[in-house]
């Protein structure tokens, strides 16, 4: 726990000896102390891989936002994920994650009024509704595994939006987390290229179903989006649509249940902060907002450089291979007052967890519609935490996840009463 709240000590990190790369490090070890003592002793440095591989790593806020905002210099399509260091990214160009602008904006903008904020409001009773049943565990006595349970909670949101059947969300989520964290053998199986490509095969063959079945009929939905979209005169080919699918799928499914078990881990920590935004349910919004910087879900995002180009006062040759490491950003002292400090307060909160840029999440609105619901039903509903057991981190480079938090909680007066109620209304 200790890890994300102490200010970590830098002197005794030896550079030579890092490894950003493993993902045991974000596992057992503590990534904040080896990224502060980047930020202040070295922010653009080189990462050999013994295997001939190698790429920068980007600790400072400032020199973040450049590179993610900046996609003459930075380009997303030679692979934006560390899993695709060094081997060809076949959804370059094609999903939009891996694409730069114009086509990039093309396809982003009938997306973004799907999941403006002032159409996902409409749906705001039933994701509370959501977020209650996911609650009613609590009820019981006995330990609840909030991490874990929580991985299926995203599916409850963005199952109806895209338009999948309730009875696949399950195993929908189950192989995103996989497709994300293939290193974690809880999730992965074999090795991590073979639980990478069985994953991807999963998914990939998934939509390509679903698309086809769907013919020519477009409806309301973000899949029926993608089918009705042009990008430079020409609608989406059938692999562009899949890819898409699996993009909005993946960026909804593998991030947001760790902010969740993140902040209830921090609220446990200070219980005196839960009591405050109990008192000040107006405090609410600016949470959700101290829970992304704080749990910052997404460890990085890749892009390569286009040219040569000056970083700091450091020469990045073109084609070289350039991450941003969102979770040290976010703690950069140069921009977050006391940044291991959890202030559900914080203004400004110009975090980097939704990434930043042309390529800002085109998700956030649904994400903070439901972060700001879970935030006000915990605290409205439970007194305290407890940790019942260990908690267990993710095997990832990519998630900074939490995968088991076993709880008991206890629960304020009325709380039993309003669960049972809301669930059983009708939808």
């Amino acid at each position: 726990m200790a890890r994300m709240s102490v200010p970590p000590e830098v002197d005794d990190v030896d550079l030579e000896e890092v490894n950003l790369f493993d993902p045991n490090l974000y596992a057992t070890g503590d990534p904040h102390a080896i990224w502060r003592a980047l930020r202040l002793r070295d922010p653009v440095r080189w990462q050999q891989l013994d295997d001939g591989r190698g790429f920068w790593s980007i600790t400072r806020y400032d020199h973040a936002c450049r590179v993610l905002r900046d996609h003459d210099l930075f380009t997303s399509e030679g692979g934006n994920l560390l899993y695709t260091l060094g081997s060809w990214d076949p959804a370059a160009g094609k999903m939009m994650t891996s694409m730069d602008p114009p086509g990039h904006t093309e396809l982003r903008e009938p997306l973004n009024h799907l999941l403006s904020h002032r159409e996902l409001v409409r749906r705001e009773d039933h994701m509370r509704r959501a977020v209650r049943r996911f609650l009613l565990p609590l009820l019981d006595d006995s330990p609840w595994d909030l991490a874990e349970a929580g991985m299926s909670l995203p599916m409850s949101f963005t199952g109806p939006l895209l338009g999948v059947p309730e009875s696949d969300w399950a195993a929908l989520a189950r192989t995103s987390v996989a497709a994300m964290a293939p290193d974690d053998p809880e999730f992965g199986v074999g090795g991590t290229e073979e639980a990478i490509a069985k994953a991807h095969f999963e998914l990939f063959e998934y939509f390509s179903a679903l698309v086809h079945d769907r013919g020519t009929e477009l409806s309301d939905d973000l899949i029926g989006c993608l089918m009705g979209t042009e990008i430079d005169g020409r609608g989406l080919t059938h692999d562009e649509v899949v890819y898409n699918c699996y993009s909005l799928l993946l960026g909804a499914n593998v991030t947001a249940p760790h902010v969740v078990a993140t902040t209830v881990l921090a609220l446990i920590e200070q219980p005196a902060v839960q009591d405050e935004i109990a008192a000040r349910p107006e405090l609410v919004p600016s949470a959700v907002e101290e829970a992304l910087r704080w749990s910052s879900p997404a460890n990085h995002f890749m892009r390569h450089a286009v040219d040569d180009v000056t970083l700091g006062d450091v020469r990045i040759h073109a084609g070289d291979p350039v991450v941003a490491w969102v979770g040290s950003a976010n703690r950069d002292e140069e921009v977050f007052a006391d940044p291991y400090t959890f202030d559900v307060a914080r203004k400004p909160n110009r975090h980097l967890a939704f990434g930043f840029g042309r390529h800002y999440c085109v998700g956030a609105p649904i994400a903070r519609i439901a972060l700001g619901l879970v935030v006000s039903e915990l605290v409205g509903l439970v007194e305290r935490f407890e940790l019942a057991g260990p908690v267990e981190r993710m095997r990832s480079n990519f998630v900074a996840g939490v995968k088991h938090m076993p709880v008991v909680a206890h629960l304020r007066a009325d709380a039993a009463r309003v669960l049972r109620a809301e669930t059983l209304e009708p939808e």
